[in-house]
């Protein structure tokens, strides 16, 4: 895939436009105050509350989401998934009009149609490749955070140019971009979470905990190997590679992940992969997903206080608190 970059940009494609952001969380802000240093005219949309006074208070005009959409040229939803349909039927599509930009960080609401976008206005993503408070932490230290950008629906003509503009005027294109499809970020992204990121790491590191643990080994040392140090090897892989972090650690180590790896992680594990992308990519996860949050999300609360609860959590507040700096 080619990587785009600044000279690839043309930021000046969005003078004399708008662009509102509909949500003021991690991504919201981050984004939000990129592109206004860049000199992009932005404004927020949001419901009265902690948000509003924030960032009414970092120097932004807000507004309802109804007026925000009503004078925005853009507007980008940086919303919970859950909640982008309802918003922009109630809120958002009353207010769009021909030729105006409909835009995302990530493509669930308009891959699974929870939105449905009428045909005359653009749809793009802009979406960084890292969470909020690093987007904003690299773009003030004069690079960026790595990005991806798609067309979902080109009514204009523009829409290309349209995204590339925010991505250059978030940083985005400082530390390349790719161009996808709207689904390939979509199932992508959902596959890396559930998979990888999230759900096998977190996983990975409790069994290792609980293993220990209930062999004897002291929860605090337990809690050091199979959860603290991770942090240590992540950073490795970011800044080198995994050949890179090979070198750094002992042949002890590095022998091990060779001979004991495959017999934990083994193919059966791929086989469940492939099953689970599968899941996302048939829209099965999405359905799962929205009716629980329709419902109020009863398991992710019984799941968050189960997590809460979890002697890996117990210990690990105190062994965090041991690195804390007054």
């Amino acid at each position: 895939m080619e990587i785009i970059h600044d000279k690839d940009a043309d930021a000046s494609v969005l003078n004399g436009k708008t662009v509102a952001v509909i949500g003021y969380g991690a991504q919201g802000r981050a984004q939000a105050l990129c592109m206004r240093d860049s000199g992009v005219n932005v404004i927020i949309g949001l419901r009265p509350g902690k948000s509003w006074d924030k960032a009414t208070q970092e120097g932004f005009e807000v507004l309802s989401v109804d007026e925000a959409s009503k004078k925005a040229d853009i507007i980008h939803i940086l919303l919970p998934d859950e909640s982008h349909g309802s918003v922009f039927e109630n809120q958002i599509k009353p207010n769009l009009a021909a030729g105006k930009t409909l835009c995302c960080s990530h493509g669930f609401a308009y891959v699974f149609k929870t939105i449905v976008p009428p045909t005359n206005v653009d749809v793009i993503m802009v979406a960084p490749k890292g969470p909020g408070t690093e987007v904003r932490r690299v773009f003030e230290e004069g690079f960026g955070c790595p990005g991806l950008i798609a067309v979902f629906q080109d009514a204009t003509g523009t829409a290309r140019a349209t995204a590339l503009a925010m991505a250059k005027t978030e940083g985005l294109t400082r530390g390349g971009v790719l161009e996808c499809s709207m689904e390939q970020e979509t199932y992508e992204d959902l596959f890396g979470e559930q998979n990888v990121l999230c759900g096998g790491i977190v996983d990975l590191m409790k069994y290792g905990f609980e293993t220990l643990i209930e062999a004897g080994y002291p929860h605090e040392m337990a809690y050091f190997e199979c959860v603290h140090e991770a942090k240590l090897i992540v950073d490795l892989i970011y800044n080198g590679g995994i050949e890179s972090m090979n070198e750094v650690i002992s042949n002890t180590a590095e022998f091990g992940e060779y001979y004991n790896g495959p017999q934990i992680l083994g193919p059966e594990v791929k086989e469940k992969m492939k099953a689970s992308l599968k899941r996302i990519e048939e829209g099965e996860f999405a359905r799962v997903w929205l009716a629980e949050a329709a419902n109020g999300a009863p398991i992710l609360k019984a799941k968050r206080d189960e997590m809460h609860n979890h002697p890996v959590e117990v210990v690990g507040r105190t062994i965090r608190a041991l690195f804390e700096r007054n």
